[in-house]
This record gives C-alpha cells, sequence and structure tokens, in this order.
C-alpha cells in the first residue's frame, strides 16, 4: 500500500522493502563522520585495550589458584589479590576513557547529518514536497538520525571490540585446553545459524517499524494541523480512530520485533548454558584424571565469563546495527532525491535592476504527469515591461500559480526560458534571483517568530541591525511596508512587532495572515513582486484600502499579480488571459472586455460579490456597459452589481 498525493506515489510503510548491502550503506557514512576517525580509533584501540585486561584477568588468576592459594602465605596471596583490583580499577578506568572518546564523534555525525538533510529538504524541489508526507520527512530527520548517533557511539565500537574479544577469547579457551576449548566451541557454532536467521527476519521488521512510526507522526502532525477543522465537523472521534490503528500496526510491529529479538536471545542463552554445561563436564573429567590442574579449569571458566558480554550482546549490536542500517536507508532516500532545481556551473551576474518579465515559448509539465498528457503550460510567451504591472486570469487549474512559481524557479521549465532583466533565470544565482524577484502566496504561511522577524525574512541583513543607521532603515522599511498592506493591526498585538506568532500563524486570521506576507514581500523592495492573489481573505473594504497603497508601490515596480477579483485587475496595466496552458490574449481591462468573450467569461464566473472598480471615466464606461449581457449591471456607484456567470 502506498499513500498518494497528487499522482506520484508516497514511501509508507505498506511499500515493499528492498535490503541493500549493510557495508556499502554504511560506508556512506564516511562524509559525515570525517573529521571524527582519529577520536573513533582511539575509542576502539581503548576498548581492545580494555578487554584484553579483562582477558589478562584470569592468567593472574591461574596463577593464583595454583600458586599462593596453595602455600597459604599470605605475603604471596595479598599482591595477588592487589594486582586482581588493579586491573579491575585499570578495566574501569578505560571503559569511562572510552565513553568519553566516542561521545563526540557521535553527536558530530548527528548534527552533521541533520543539518545535511535540513539543507537538502531546503534545495528540493516543490514536486518532492508536494508528494512525500511531512510525518515521513520528520521522522528521518529526528529518530533515524538519533538511531544512528547511537551506533556510532556504542553500536559500531562495541561490534568491533566484541568480535575482537570473541576471537582472543576463543583462542585463549584454546590455550587452556583444546578439548574444553573444542567442545565450548562446538556449542557456540550454531549462535552463526541462529544470527543470520536474526538479521534476515529482522531487517524487514525494522524497516517497516522506521515508516510506520513515520506514519504516526504524520498523522499526528495533521491532526495539530488541522485541528479547527476536525473540531468544527466534530470529527475527534474520526482522528483519534486513525491515530489508533496507525498506532496499532506499529505497536504489533514492534512486538514482531521483540518475539524476533527475544527468540534469538533465549537461543543464545541455551547455547551458552550447554556450553558451559558440557565444559564443565570435560573440564572436570581432565582435573580427575591429572591431564589439567585445577587453576586452570578456573581460567577457562574465567575467561568463559569475560567472553558472555560479548556473547550475550550480539542480538543487542546486531539489533541496533540493523536499525541503524535502515535507519540510513531512510535518510539515503530524501539525501538522494535529485535537486532538479540546481544552481548554474557558470553563473551569471544580473544586470542592474530595470524590471523586466519575459517569457519565451515556456512549457511546463510535472514530472510525474501521466505519459503522453498535455503540458500544464504550453508554448506560453509573455512580455512584463519594467515598471508594467501585469494580471493574469485564467479558469480553475489553467496553471496561473504554476506560473507565478516558475519566476522564481520553485519549478524550472521543461521547455522555453524566462528572462529577468534580459537574463536567463537558470544562468542566474538562486540567491541573486530571489532578491530580484519577491512573491507573496495566497496560502501564507508564517512561521514561529516574530511579527518583526517574519517581515523582515527576506532581509535577513536588517533583522538584527549592526549599528542605529541600519536600525532605523530596517524601523522605516517594515513601518512602510506593513502601512501598505494594512496590517496595522500589528501595534495592537500584546508585544506589538515583537509578539511571536504561532505555529504558522494560526493565531492570526487568514486576512491578517495575508497582509503580513504582503509586507513581507513589500519589504524585500524588489525589482518584481509576484503577487499569486495575495487579497483573497480580505474583505472589501481592507481590499480597497491594500489597492490603494499598492497603487503607489506599482507604479515603480514590475508586477505579475495573478488575479481573481475584478478589483485587483484594475491595479493591472495589461491583463494576460491564460486558457489551457497558453496566453490567449492580452490587453487592458477595458480592450478585453470589448473584445474577449473568454475574458468576460473568466470575470464573471470569479465575481460573486459586489466589487468597486475605481477610475471607470466616461471613455470606458461605454465598453463596460457592453459588457453587462455577461457581468451584470453597472450601479450608480461604478460598482459591478448582479454578477452572473
Amino acid at each position: 500500500m502506498t499513500t498518494t498525493s497528487g499522482t506520484e506515489a508516497v514511501p509508507s510503510a505498506d511499500d515493499s522493502v528492498s535490503r541493500p548491502r549493510t557495508l556499502g550503506t554504511l560506508l556512506r557514512l564516511h562524509p559525515y563522520v570525517k573529521g571524527s576517525y582519529t577520536r573513533l580509533t582511539l575509542g576502539i584501540v581503548d576498548a581492545i585495550i580494555g578487554a584484553l585486561v579483562a582477558l589478562a584477568i584470569p592468567v593472574v588468576l591461574s596463577w593464583i589458584v595454583d600458586g599462593p592459594l596453595t602455600t597459604n602465605d599470605s605475603a604471596q596471596i595479598f599482591p595477588a589479590v592487589g594486582l586482581i583490583a588493579a586491573l579491575g580499577v585499570l578495566e574501569a578506568l578505560l571503559i569511562a576513557l572510552r565513553r568519553w572518546l566516542v561521545l563526540k564523534p557521535g553527536t558530530h555525525v548527528d548534527g552533521a547529518m541533520r543539518k545535511a538533510i535540513h539543507n537538502h529538504l531546503q534545495q528540493l524541489p516543490l514536486a518532492f514536497h508536494d508528494k512525500w508526507q511531512s510525518g515521513q520527512l520528520l521522522s528521518r530527520a529526528m529518530s533515524d538520525i538519533s538511531t544512528v548517533r547511537r551506533w556510532i557511539s556504542f553500536g559500531f565500537v562495541m561490534l568491533t571490540v566484541n568480535v575482537i574479544t570473541i576471537v582472543a577469547g576463543f583462542a585463549m579457551l584454546f590455550f587452556w585446553n583444546p578439548l574444553m576449548g573444542a567442545v565450548f566451541t562446538a556449542c557456540s557454532l550454531p549462535m552463526l545459524f541462529f544470527g543470520v536467521r536474526f538479521e534476515l527476519r529482522y531487517f524487514t521488521l525494522s524497516r517497516s517499524a522506521q515508516d510506520q512510526a513515520g506514519d504516526v507522526a504524520t498523522n499526528v502532525e495533521e491532526s495539530v494541523h488541522g485541528i479547527r477543522v476536525l473540531k468544527a465537523f466534530g470529527r475527534s472521534t474520526f482522528a483519534l480512530d486513525g491515530f489508533s490503528a496507525r498506532a496499532k500496526r506499529l505497536r504489533v510491529t514492534e512486538t514482531s520485533k521483540g518475539v524476533v529479538i527475544g527468540n534469538f536471545t533465549l537461543g543464545l542463552t541455551v547455547l551458552e548454558a550447554l556450553a558451559y554445561a558440557f565444559s564443565l563436564i570435560a573440564g572436570i573429567y581432565l582435573v580427575s584424571t591429572g591431564n589439567i590442574t585445577v587453576g586452570v579449569l578456573f581460567a577457562f571458566f574465567t575467561t568463559a565469563a569475560v567472553l558472555r558480554w560479548p556473547l550475550d550482546s550480539i542480538g543487542f549490536l546486531l539489533q541496533l546495527t540493523i536499525d541503524a542500517r535502515t535507519a540510513l536507508d531512510r535518510f539515503f532516500e530524501v539525501i538522494d532525491e535529485p535537486v532538479g532545481v540546481e544552481e548554474s556551473t557558470h553563473p551569471i551576474d544580473l544586470p542592474a535592476a530595470s524590471g523586466s518579465l519575459v517569457f519565451e515559448d515556456v512549457s511546463f509539465r510535472f514530472a510525474d504527469a501521466l505519459e503522453g498528457t498535455r503540458p500544464l503550460l504550453h508554448n506560453l510567451s509573455l512580455e512584463v515591461r519594467p515598471g508594467e504591472t501585469m494580471a493574469v486570469v485564467g479558469l480553475t487549474g489553467s496553471g496561473k500559480t504554476t506560473l507565478t512559481g516558475l519566476t522564481t524557479r520553485l519549478y524550472d521549465v521543461t521547455a522555453g526560458r524566462i528572462l529577468v532583466d534580459g537574463v536567463d533565470i537558470r544562468d542566474a544565482r538562486l540567491a541573486d534571483l530571489r532578491s530580484r524577484v519577491a512573491m507573496a502566496f495566497e496560502d501564507a504561511t508564517l512561521f514561529s517568530m516574530s511579527v518583526r522577524e517574519n517581515v523582515l525574512l527576506g532581509r535577513p541583513d536588517l533583522v538584527f541591525p549592526e549599528g542605529e543607521a541600519e536600525q532605523v532603515a530596517a524601523d522605516h522599511l517594515v513601518t512602510q511596508a506593513i502601512n501598505i498592506a494594512q496590517a496595522d493591526f500589528v501595534y495592537s498585538l500584546p508585544d506589538g512587532l515583537e509578539t511571536k506568532i504561532g505555529e504558522e500563524g494560526l493565531s492570526l486570521s487568514g486576512g491578517q495572515r495575508q497582509r503580513l506576507a504582503l509586507a513581507r514581500a513589500i519589504v524585500t523592495e524588489p525589482a518584481v513582486l509576484v503577487l499569486d492573489d495575495p487579497l483573497s481573505a480580505l474583505d472589501v473594504t481592507t481590499e480597497q484600502q491594500v489597492e490603494a497603497a499598492l497603487r503607489r508601490v506599482l507604479a515603480t515596480t514590475t508586477a505579475l499579480i495573478v488575479a481573481h477579483r475584478p478589483s485587483t485587475v484594475m491595479l493591472a496595466d495589461r491583463v494576460a488571459v491564460l486558457h489551457e496552458g497558453r496566453i490567449a490574449d492580452v490587453g487592458t481591462h477595458t480592450e478585453l472586455l470589448a473584445r474577449s468573450a473568454l475574458y468576460r467569461h473568466i470575470i464573471s464566473s470569479e465575481s460573486d460579490e459586489p466589487h468597486v472598480i475605481p477610475d471607470v471615466t466616461a471613455e470606458n464606461e461605454t465598453v463596460i456597459a457592453a459588457g453587462t449581457e455577461a457581468l451584470g449591471e453597472v450601479d450608480g456607484s461604478d460598482g459591478i452589481r448582479g454578477v452572473q456567470p
């Protein structure tokens, strides 16, 4: 099963899981681990020395049992006991040193991976974010990276050390007595079979659990984000049922993981017990026949006791390693996504801003569009002259929002080109382009920071001004932008401009969010201003005030405005009619009313409430009256009323 958004499948917990090579996946950690190899190596060396110290204790015990203890001479016994104590203290110090050495590399890798995935998410095209669940991305950026950090700091080091300890320990068992060593080894060999079977079973469960945890995170995020809708429709129980179903699936998977781990641990424990039992029988027989001394028997089982932790930890360390591998698989699924919108290898500096915006034979289709379908935009050509305001109108689904997104390379054209001040935007630096062209979206998104920081989002140089002059300039720009956007309500907030806005600005009304988003675009002082129906949530009176203020800004700024209301259209010098992915006509509002039935239909179909159209002169009243059959009647206040599709 896959969850979809649009036409392309989104990775979810039910997708089939491939099994890439563990070594190859882990080797991809190199870019994030480099710089930490020294501490990791020292940590491993330290741990190996600690293991050897632990294995040296049985040697000393053998000598004590067969030597000083047989003499009952305290002068020999107490120094031997002191030597054992010293070895124990040394082992403890080495363990503490190991933990200190490997702690920093884990946090370094954690930070490097989080930074990498965050930066990559910022660079990925909108098409990627349209199809991926936010909870899946969040789980990859948080819990999966934490799993890798635990493996780096503990799992990798201890797995390496324990393998070396087991090899050295088994060699010592054969050193003490080949027969008992062979018995112990023969009983332990089935552990390899259990280990392989465990890896085969646990990998799929581990991946499923991590994907299902992402689904649960997505469900929680959607429920919190849509809490108003759920409450308004009385669907809290529906949301709870959905969460419970996903949580139950995750619980079942985690339980299955526990069963697999438990069975593996049970098998290891039984095999260890059998190894100890048969080795003890062989040892007692050898002591009774005089083939070995009691000291050798004691040392053999002390060595076996030292091996108990490395053998017992195999299950846990394999579990952690597999979890880390699946976490890395999920991490690299995101990292391996192509950026799509990339910087030019030989970027061109944009010339002095004139504000020209030209679309030349632009075509665009989404990467996941079905084969053979018509492009959303097809051979579209449009020129917005410097200082001109161009409105774009069209029926729903005609590609208006996509057209605006192409101007700042939120998407890249699939054919043709877009020129800003004569330069193909694909040849310009993204930072230069996006400082030259500013956007305000219909769906205004704000961030969990102060009003001032939200407004100055596009001017990071003014967020924390260095001097008094910069502070004055920043305050002036913010005040001017707020006044133009008619966002004076911010001054009545508890802390004014310093008021912290809640997540996504949901503590504000839709109209308030739109006005702040408009102020955010204006404050950048762009050469080209792109507005995607930024006034849709405003009442008629506020809209008129914003439009009146916008006229002053648009008098010197090139603007491309997606318009749905006639009053917004009247802001424009010219209007472009977008139909079936192409520009059907371009002209002034009055010209299009007179000659374009399509334009009259679009305007009438999107006008369902009274709108005041300013500057209706005697010259154009005749033209407007000619369109009353489609538009309705012109009343005495120059407003269009009774609009019918």
